[in-house]
């Protein structure tokens, strides 16, 4: 049972973030990269050896995962705004 659930947890780990770029759209880059970074610097957290469980690694997946996928699908589809000019500027 609990392999199944993982595979579940990581499953949504990876649909929310998906979800979320293809809904919302890339925000600023700043956000996707921080994001990236908070990821890289939870996963050289040690972690304690009293929250050394199951339960606890998959919320520590999770949230590393959906961090990662969500910062690095963000700066990958990262678009810059263009400034459009009117059309009556762009002839005169």
């Amino acid at each position: 049972m609990f392999g199944m659930l993982a595979v579940l947890v990581y499953l949504l780990a990876m649909g929310v973030p998906i979800y979320l770029l293809y809904h919302f759209h890339s925000q600023a880059w700043y956000w996707h990269t921080l994001s990236v970074l908070a990821a890289v610097a939870l996963g050289f957290i040690p972690i304690p050896f009293a929250l050394q469980k199951p339960e606890f690694d998959l919320l520590f997946g999770f949230v590393f995962i959906t961090l990662m996928i969500w910062g690095a699908g963000g700066l990958i589809l990262f678009r810059p705004h263009q400034h459009h000019t009117p059309h009556n500027q762009k002839h005169a």
